[in-house]
């Protein structure tokens, strides 16, 4: 009971105590506890223990089942059994919850399972005890669903300690219960809101290796139930786990092949390409459309060697895959990456060798493939070539890259690379000691080490070190010591990985340095390999780069030098943007104090210029060209988008904006130094967020203004990017209405006609940017207002004089789109748009139903029987579209406010009901036809 106290009072200090030394102290202690003998019982103790808190029974479940997975064997065998009941009694008692510490415990049992066989468990093991278990508590049912799904899982969980044998012997038992398991889950098919967890768990139970025949799966309950539920938003993400889990089955060598497996295939795969239209639905949510998008690309990786014939059956999947990978998304294209290398692989394989008859002879073509990797020598007479035999040259070097590539996808990357390395050792293939007679062998070489960089492991430990070993010792002849510099930036993730990767880092870091003061292409490729060693690109500071940390004042100097152009400093304006963000990312490691310092530094080369140029005056500022100006701010645009300490890019920020608005009020006509300003504006909104907020006020009130007499685009883009970040916060709403009211109103007025469209379409383009994101981010505000307005306006067009001749016009393009536009109108009533916009949605409502009369009925009444009769009955549909009537006939409008707005109040009582409605009447696709709605 002592013990079971200190738990107590030690949790209480970690979570609550407001001194960090105190649950420092506290956290040790717990995790020494942990590994006490005596967390058996106490754990144990205080999860019977109603009193219990729930910090306490989230760490005490925590506790048992780290102690279960990693500790079973210091508990006496008896105590197998006692330990198994009460752990069965909290599964029980936490039926209902919480959920953490339900699935710590079902994590205990499973691993408790995986220690004890089958025989010792009793009951006939552990998957007929839980069927028994689940008819004597049917109201834990859900809780020991989550039991069963997760014992397969645990079969490959190597955090238990159990021996491999056991382990084996384990999946073993679950294979051989696996038909009690789906009658298990068959079973709990007939409780719908169990539907989910039955999915879940028989995704799970698929993955262990079975021999379930693929003609009783093709008719399995499971299996049915999985296929058709991929059309419910609800059940997606489940269906397409078993679909998935079924596709690999399906294609495992070991389970017969594909061909065995046709039955199944054959329901499957119809089913699959029936969702290939949804992977362009953009009202589908993001993530169910990589939903669908793995499932395509689990059938390319399955049934590889069916697409590579090129059976009209099979090129339907390829033409899906197309689909996938031509989707906007990054993460949804790449899921097809893996497809398009492994079928290039099996292509090449099959057709470049199978007809060369021997193994020698196999060989051979493979080895000549590599030995035209030299035609990508400098030739001698390089200097003296002509325009267009240099731009023939650099063409072949990139079809032999290609090649190569190629090749070390057949061989393998390190096979390749060990053929290309001893081109480089070979006599006359490098030389040191400032001889430069052969440097052109040597940097062909390298340049084909380098073009296969990303199929060489970085774990290899045979060739690499030697090629590191010898860059040192090359010659600084421009070209070479060029490709020198690549290389080493090609091969930074091996520099980093390796085990003997850090120790070059010094001379590679000396060479990167002389590469600056030699020409402009060599300083272009040393900036770039730092980047790299950093990892200066959207990325976690690398190993290199924490070394970097270390050696700071060396790297400022160097950037500084750099900056300024110092000595024979040779670095461009663009590549010394790759020196700011390697600095910068390296800056991101460091604490928060040191980085403010730091930062403070690394702005200051970038700053100077421009303060010297303001301190002259308005005169002068307004006289210097763009280019002397954008160069300083790109790279603090730079700057604030990759050093990663929100709060002191604020601070820098903050420090820095009198020399901002000096620029902007000065210089609001240039659109180059506007954009360039801009872009360093949004950096520092994305990446310092709400830490902002000291300095937003007084940039958007800057650009508002300024917008009002210059028009420049990028001041809709950088406003887009502040809703994004603040849309959503109550406290700025009102400052964002007049912003945006403001910046729509002047827009508004220079897009009057299709040729202001035409003449400025970056303003056209950032309008509607501005305006998406206003609805996706503060949906509350006006932009809504303003689309509705523009679409009352264009169905009330023939009311005017001038506006009858276009009647026509409007026609043409409203009558196709008449359903959806009324659609997105009834879904706007009946809750897609706050309350608040109502009244713009009724006389919008009104407008199309006067302009279009019948045909307006008749596509409101289509969509209002949309709304189920859960959410609105039959008597208060009939209601509205009655009211609707009466304004065609007798053009009564009081009553059809009155309708809507009782309509309104009806499917928005609730939430539940109100996304409901939402579902139905979510607007069918919209396809853009050269830009355009159609």
């Amino acid at each position: 009971m002592e013990l079971q106290n200190t738990v107590k009072e030690a949790l209480n200090a970690l979570y609550h105590h407001p001194d960090d030394a105190v649950r420092m102290q506290a956290d040790r202690w717990l995790q020494e506890f942990q590994r006490t003998i005596d967390a058996w019982q106490v754990s144990d103790n205080l999860l019977h223990d109603s009193s219990s808190n729930q910090e306490t029974l989230i760490f005490c479940s925590q506790t048992l089942r780290s102690k279960v997975q990693r500790d079973f064997e210091e508990l006496p065998s008896e105590a197998f059994r006692p330990l198994r009941d009460s752990l069965n009694s909290l599964l029980t008692a936490f039926h209902k919850g919480p959920p953490k510490v339900r699935t710590q415990i079902s994590l205990a049992v499973a691993a408790l399972a995986v220690h004890v066989p089958a025989k010792d468990w009793g009951d006939g093991g552990i998957v007929n005890w839980l069927r028994d278990e689940m008819n004597s508590h049917p109201e834990c049912i859900p809780s020991f669903l989550e039991l069963l799904r997760v014992l397969p899982e645990e079969a490959f969980n190597y955090k238990i300690a159990a021996r491999p044998d056991r382990r084996r012997q384990f999946e073993k038992e679950l294979a051989s219960l696996m038909e009690v398991a789906l009658d298990i889950l068959r079973a709990c098919l007939n409780i719908s809101e169990l539907t989910e967890q039955v999915l879940e768990a028989f995704a799970s139970w698929l993955r262990l290796r079975h021999r379930i025949p693929s003609s009783t799966l093709a008719s399995h309950p499971l299996v049915l139930t999985a296929l058709s539920s991929l059309s419910s938003d609800i059940l997606l993400e489940a269906s397409v786990n078993v679909i998935s889990e079924l596709i690999h089955y399906t294609a495992a060598r070991n389970s017969g092949g594909v061909v065995a497996h046709m039955p199944l295939i054959q329901v499957i795969v119809p089913q699959v390409m029936s969702l290939k239209s949804q992977l362009r639905d953009s009202s589908k949510d993001e993530e169910d459309v990589k939903a669908i998008a793995r499932l395509f690309a689990d059938m390319g990786d399955s049934y590889l060697e069916l697409i590579a014939n090129g059976s009209d059956e099979s090129m339907v999947i390829v033409h899906a895959l197309l689909e996938v990978a031509s989707h906007p998304e990054y993460d949804i294209a790449s899921m097809t990456f893996n497809f398009w290398h492994n079928l290039q692989i099996y292509l090449i394989e099959r057709d470049s060798y199978v007809s060369f008859g021997n193994e020698a002879s196999i060989e051979a073509e493979r080895n000549r493939r590599l030995l035209v990797s030299f035609r990508v020598q400098y030739p001698q007479d390089y200097a003296d070539l002509s325009r267009e035999d240099l731009k023939d040259f650099k063409k072949t070097r990139y079809d032999v890259a290609d090649v190569l590539i190629d090749a070390a996808l057949v061989l393998g990357g390190e096979a390749t690379l060990k053929i290309l390395y001893m081109k480089l050792v070979e006599p006359g293939g490098s030389s040191g000691n400032g001889e430069h007679s052969n440097w052109r062998s040597a940097e062909a070489a390298l340049y084909c080490i380098r073009a296969i960089s990303d199929y060489v492991s970085v774990t290899e430990a045979e060739v690499m070190p030697q090629v590191m070993y010898l860059l040192p010792k090359l010659p600084h002849q421009p070209q070479l010591l060029t490709t020198v510099c690549l290389t080493i930036g090609a091969y930074s993730k091996w520099l980093d990985a390796a085990p003997t990767g850090l120790s070059f880092l010094p001379s590679l870091i000396d060479i990167l340095v002389s590469g600056m003061n030699v020409s402009e292409d060599t300083a272009a490729a040393a900036a770039l390999a730092f980047r790299h060693i950093c990892n200066g690109i959207d990325s976690p500071l690398s190993n290199c780069g924490k070394k970097l940390c270390g050696s700071l004042d060396g790297l400022f100097h160097i950037y500084q030098r750099a900056m300024i152009g110092e000595g024979t400093f040779k670095v461009s304006a663009e590549d010394s943007l790759h020196l700011v963000e390697a600095l910068s990312v390296v800056i991101t490691e460091l604490p928060s104090d040191h980085a403010k310092k730091a930062l403070e530094v690394l702005c200051l080369p970038a700053v100077t210029p421009l303060q010297e140029v303001i301190n002259q005056g308005p005169l002068v500022l307004g006289q210097t060209t763009a280019r002397e100006l954008t160069v300083h701010i790109d790279r603090l645009a730079n700057i604030f988008r990759y050093v990663n300490h929100p709060e002191a890019v604020a601070d820098a920020v903050q420090r820095l904006w009198p020399i901002f608005k000096a620029i902007f009020d000065i210089r609001a006509w240039d659109m180059r130094t506007m954009e360039s300003l801009c872009r360093a504006c949004k950096n520092a909104v994305r990446t310092s967020k709400r830490f902002m907020g000291l300095t937003i006020g007084a940039m958007l009130e800057e650009i508002q203004a300024l917008y009002k007499q210059h028009h420049q685009s990028c001041f809709l883009y950088l406003s887009s990017e502040v809703i994004k970040i603040f849309g959503s916060d109550p406290s700025c709403a009102d400052y964002l209405k007049i912003l945006i009211e403001s910046l729509f109103s002047h827009t508004i007025c220079l897009l009057k006609t299709i040729q202001d469209f035409t003449s400025r379409p970056d303003i056209a383009d950032d309008c509607f940017l501005l305006a998406s994101r206003c609805i996706r981010y503060c949906p509350d505000l006006e932009a809504s207002n303003s689309i509705l307005t523009f679409l009352s306006d264009i169905f009330d067009i023939s009311n005017s004089s001038q506006g009858e001749k276009y009647t026509s016009i409007r026609d043409n393009v409203i009558i196709p789109r008449g359903p959806t536009i009324t659609r997105i109108l009834v879904a706007s009533l009946t809750g897609a748009l706050p309350s608040s916009r109502l009244e713009t949605v009724i006389y919008a409502v009104l407008s199309l139903t006067r302009a279009y009369r019948s045909r307006a009925l008749e596509w409101t009444q289509d969509s209002v029987s949309l709304i189920p009769s859960t959410a609105a009955t039959e008597a208060e549909r009939l209601r509205f579209l009655r009211a609707l009537s009466e304004v065609v006939s007798r053009g009564d409008v009081n009553a059809l406010t009155i309708s809507i707005e009782e309509l309104s109040e009806v499917c928005r009582r609730n939430r539940t009901v109100q996304e409901i409605v939402q579902g139905a009447l979510r607007p069918l696709e919209l396809n853009l036809v050269n830009g355009v709605v159609v």
